[in-house]
């Protein structure tokens, strides 16, 4: 683990954003895209003055990144793809507490039982598949890795929310049925991409018929183009392959702008970014009183497992680890 924290610190400067010198812009590791996020950052330095820098990589390479910078990181805010990411950092003791009155801006289950961290956005995780090749579909995620379906969906194991979905199934199964579950895919060669629109992409062209990935990704694709022959496919209401899961923000122990982090953590909630991750990302908002759009069903109706989010952060690393283990990743 050491060797790879060491490889992090080295490559990931190249990941995004240049950091500049000065402690006068409020500085945000972010484990979110440039393309889904960068818009809603300018918007918030060009509306408050508050010069920003970033720097984007992998939700779980920058949690690792934090931990082994230590108080001399320069992240004031972690803006994490993965409430696993985040609970990690909370679990090294890496994060403050949040103001009550921003943790009560979104439903109790989308935020941290100890106020560290909070739910921005949320996402399910769903299987995505070619309307034209595909007319059997799975009802549980353990039966991607059997006949007929091995072999056919892809993944893309270095996303957060994949990390996250493992995680999750690690908890309510075991690591030994996680770990079962990522070999299975790789042994009978599921597809690995490097993220989740490229799984989609593949999709809607015919190169794979299905993948997993999260609802949002394909409902950006069909508000380009909605004569794309591909759809979202849910497992039945307890499976984990359901899960539902949330962006969030958290704001870094000793951070040297507590004032301009807070702010940036209160413009993620208030309406204008929330009707963001509505109409331009087709996320879920989870700023109490706010709804999706389009054809995005309610959060209200939606089947998920009963799962509490907070649990995520406690097993990143074993997480990778395993997927590590499997081939899948390399």
């Amino acid at each position: 683990m050491f060797a790879l924290i060491v490889l992090l610190s080295v490559l990931l400067p190249a990941c995004g954003g240049v950091l500049a010198g000065g402690r006068d812009a409020v500085t945000i590791y972010s484990g979110r895209g440039s393309s889904l996020i960068g818009p809603l950052l300018e918007e918030f330095s060009a509306s408050t003055g508050i010069p920003i820098d970033v720097r984007y990589g992998g939700s779980a390479e920058l949690a690792l990144l934090i931990a082994q910078e230590g108080d001399r990181t320069p992240a004031d805010v972690f803006y994490s793809q993965s409430p696993g990411a985040v609970g990690f950092l909370a679990g090294e003791g890496r994060l403050a507490p949040l103001d009550p009155g921003v943790l009560e801006l979104v439903d109790q289950r989308f935020r941290d039982d100890g106020g560290l961290w909070v739910g921005v956005s949320g996402r399910q995780r769903v299987l995505v598949y070619n309307t034209e090749l595909v007319s059997e579909l799975p009802t549980s995620v353990f039966e991607v890795v059997e006949e007929p379906f091995a072999g056919r969906v892809a993944v893309a194991p270095s996303n957060g929310s994949f990390q996250d979905f493992i995680t999750a199934m690690r908890v309510t199964h075991g690591d030994e049925v996680a770990a079962r579950f990522l070999q299975a895919l790789a042994t009978t060669g599921a597809p690995s991409y490097a993220n989740n629109n490229a799984i989609v992409e593949a999709v809607a062209r015919g190169e794979v018929p299905m993948g997993l990935v999260n609802h949002y990704y394909l409902h950006r694709f069909l508000a380009e183009d909605p004569d794309l022959p591909a759809a979202n496919h849910r497992f039945a209401g307890d499976d984990i392959g359901s899960l539902l899961i949330a962006s969030s923000v958290s704001v870094l122990e000793g951070t040297d702008e507590p004032e301009g982090a807070r702010r940036l953590v209160e413009y993620l909630l208030d309406a204008e970014a929330q009707q963001y991750f509505a109409e331009e990302t087709f996320e879920y908002p989870l700023a109490l009183g706010t709804s999706p759009v389009g054809d995005v069903p309610p959060l209200d109706t939606l089947e998920v497992p009963a799962f509490d989010i907070d649990r995520l952060g406690g097993g990143l690393e074993r997480t990778l680890e395993l997927i590590r283990d499997s081939g899948l990743d390399g």
